[in-house]
């Protein structure tokens, strides 16, 4: 009993010791233990930390968005009778994606066409008269019926007279004749071209009453189903091409001279980890309310992600100079535990050393404490 007391009085002595060691203390400890391990060089790649200027950068959150999308609305009133399909479906440019019901457009039509037959025909027929009075202005047809007696008395002797006593002007009788004519041709014209212009716009009516994909795509949303009513200016549905996704981006107007269109940079995605994105398109003016700048990032092909997910992107903050860092492979972190470590190697032994990680920059990352340029970690390729 008395061994037993003797025993586990310094021990509990040693405990209370251990409880008040700073956390410096114990990271000490904990290092000078790993360092009585010999290093295994055999196997196992070392690298000698390089130090790199690190571009300050602050991260923005965004959305991703489809590079090209459309919203299809109405442009007359009517009732949908065609639905091409439903949200997800896909369909290559031209297709009818949605149609409202023309049935009396179409009668319209018939109508302004039989109008424009109708003119027509009276155009050519006042042509046939205006040549025949140009061409035989005292044609048999004006001659009443037997011999003709009349006309001819008339022809001979009473027109001749009429001029000569001033009471007539035969050339100005067939000049006004002429001009008879004539004004039924521009009447029967301009009515021909009248019911031409009313064809049109009905046809343009009837393209309208259909809303073709503009563009290989999906639909991403639809607003109406079939039977539905519409007024013009009502949304109808959305149609997007996904295949090629971007991210939009409210960049505070001050980091904005740190951008400039073609330039790399880092994207983090929801789904799909980190990724190179490239500056697309910055707008020319400024949000007025939040004072921010709309940048659209292009995605590369076959990203793992869908339109309207949430990303972030690492922009430059050029407000402050840049600053120097280690850089280490991310394949030389140890996975122990939650914090990040290495194997440093000194003098043929090894030692784990507890990290401070700063930004990842794809397969590397930046060192903000626990490491200096020089020292030479285990690397596992």
């Amino acid at each position: 009993m008395g061994k037993t007391t003797q025993s586990c009085m310094p021990l509990s002595g040693y405990f209370k010791k251990r409880i008040f060691l700073p956390s410096a203390a114990l990271l000490l400890l904990s290092t000078q233990v790993w360092a009585e391990t010999p290093a295994n060089t055999d196997n196992t790649a070392t690298y000698t930390v390089q130090e790199r200027a690190i571009v300050n950068t602050i991260t923005l959150g965004g959305t991703v968005i489809p590079e090209k999308e459309v919203t299809l609305s109405a442009q007359l009133p009517g009732r949908i009778n065609v639905l091409a399909g439903e949200e997800g479906n896909r369909f290559p440019k031209d297709t009818i994606l949605i149609a409202i019901d023309d049935t009396e457009l179409k009668a319209k039509r018939q109508a302004a066409v039989a109008t424009w037959m109708k003119a027509d025909s009276a155009l050519r027929t006042a042509g046939v008269q205006y040549q025949r009075e140009l061409v035989s202005p005292d044609s048999l047809d004006k001659a009443p019926g037997g011999m003709g007696l009349p006309f001819l008395f008339d022809e001979m002797i009473t027109e001749p007279m009429s001029d000569m006593m001033g009471n007539a002007d035969p050339g100005m009788d067939r000049y006004a004749t002429l001009q008879k004519f004539n004004s039924q041709i521009e009447q029967a014209r301009s009515s021909l071209s009248q019911a031409r212009f009313q064809i049109e716009a009905i046809d343009a009516k009837l393209r309208d009453s259909q809303g073709l994909a503009p563009f290989d795509g999906v639909i991403i949303e639809k607003m109406v189903e079939i039977g539905d009513t519409v007024q013009p200016g009502m949304p109808l549905l959305k149609f997007a091409d996904i295949s090629h996704l971007q991210i939009q981006v409210e960049v505070p107007a001050r980091f904005i001279s740190g951008l400039s269109e073609g330039m790399i940079l880092n994207a983090k995605l929801d789904v799909g980890g980190w990724v190179k994105v490239r500056v697309a398109q910055i707008f020319p003016i400024a949000d007025r309310k939040r004072h921010t700048i709309t940048v659209k990032f292009d995605l590369p092909k076959n990203t793992t992600t869908g339109a309207g997910q949430y990303a972030q992107v690492e922009v430059h903050d050029v407000s402050s100079d840049a600053k120097k860092l280690p850089v280490i492979p991310r394949s030389a972190l140890v996975p122990r535990g939650s914090l990040p470590s290495v194997y440093v190697v000194n003098e043929g032994k090894r030692e784990l050393r507890v990290l401070r990680l700063g930004n990842t920059y794809g397969d590397e990352v930046t060192v903000i404490s626990g490491l200096k340029a020089g020292e030479v970690i285990e690397n596992q390729p």
